[in-house]
């Protein structure tokens, strides 16, 4: 049995040359909770990275030095699945914790199968919360398309997980501290390195001034009720700080890049806006987790009303802009 807050726990840093993003800053916020957080760094840090690191009460970083063959491993090698999965084992080994936790983008997911099979931990994906019950891990997830919460004993030792965004809010530490980067010297397996980076392709969805649609914690959506007019949708995104999505149709049909739905994006936000969606099943499956649930269509028997925590029955080119314009008045009045 273990003492509540007497954890070590390991953090993989998805930018740490630049500076960390939200789903981080919740995953290192948890991982105190839980005990010592540790963090693991595929590249060096950033002065800016290392003080946020500070104000979160992380006092290491193990930044990873990979090599294969005798060669040391950069770019866009350090990012292969199979070459993270081996540099958390390593990190693992290295500071015995008894849990890694990663951010649920889609490589990470891959990532932390992989250092579950290298470490023989129990792994869970897509997590909302985590905590210690005295004797293993706990961990809540929302499943069948969000229509069931199920709670998850995780019996070995370490535990795997992915964390789904907007899980925890975010909170520096009591006191601030002074951290260290140790250097992680790891010898990759030639499978680690067996495959090659051809592309990359750039998540749109976080341009523009957007936050990626997988980690927002506002997500404002259009579906057909918009014909093709994204033009209001992304006003009221703008004026929220908000990314943008929409439905599998109005991306099939050209008017935007990435859809919400169970074979689309899988969002929670706290705010979840969907505008001229009916709310489809498929939909409904990729965003019914949301926190808050706002729906704007004029169809008063729209479906998505059904799972809305407030809906309004209105045209969508007249209301969102509305709604838009009141928030920048009130930001405007805040100063």
């Amino acid at each position: 049995m273990s003492t509540p807050g007497a954890r070590t726990v390991l953090v993989l840093l998805d930018s740490a040359a630049t500076e960390l993003r939200t789903p981080v800053l919740e995953l290192i916020t948890l991982g105190r909770a839980l005990g010592r957080v540790e963090a693991v760094a595929l590249e060096a840090p950033s002065v800016g990275v290392l003080a946020q690191l500070g104000a979160h009460g992380v006092a290491l970083v193990r930044q990873a030095e990979p090599s294969s063959g005798g060669e040391v491993v950069t770019g866009d090698a350090l990012h292969l699945t199979p070459v993270v999965a081996e540099v958390l084992a390593a990190a693992t080994r290295a500071s015995h914790a008894d849990a890694v936790l990663l951010t649920s983008s889609f490589p990470n997911k891959e990532a932390a199968a992989r250092l579950a099979f290298l470490t023989g931990a129990g792994l869970v994906v897509d997590a909302s919360a985590l905590h210690d019950d005295g004797t293993h891990l706990v961990a809540d997830k929302r499943v069948f398309a969000g229509s069931w919460d199920v709670r998850s004993e995780i019996l070995t030792d370490p535990a795997v997980l992915t964390l789904r965004a907007n899980s925890v809010v975010p909170q520096p530490a009591d006191a601030a501290v002074a951290t260290e980067v140790e250097a992680l010297r790891v010898e990759l397996t030639p499978a680690a390195t067996a495959a090659r980076v051809v592309s990359r392709t750039v998540d749109a969805s976080a341009g523009a001034g957007h936050p990626a649609l997988g980690e927002a914690a506002i997500v404002v959506a259009g579906g057909r009720g918009t014909n093709g007019d994204f033009g209001p949708v992304v006003e009221l995104a703008d004026a929220l700080g908000a990314a943008v999505g929409a439905t599998r149709d109005a991306v099939y049909e050209g008017w935007h890049d990435q859809f919400v739905g169970q074979t689309g994006v899988t969002v929670a936000p706290r705010l979840y806006i969907g505008a001229g969606i009916s709310g489809a099943p498929h939909h409904r499956g990729g965003m019914q987790a949301s926190q808050v649930i706002v729906a704007v269509n004029n169809d008063p028997e729209c479906p998505l009303f059904e799972i809305s925590d407030f809906a309004v029955v209105g045209d969508l080119a007249d209301v969102l802009p509305q709604a838009a314009e009141v928030l920048r008045e009130h930001r405007a009045s805040q100063g």
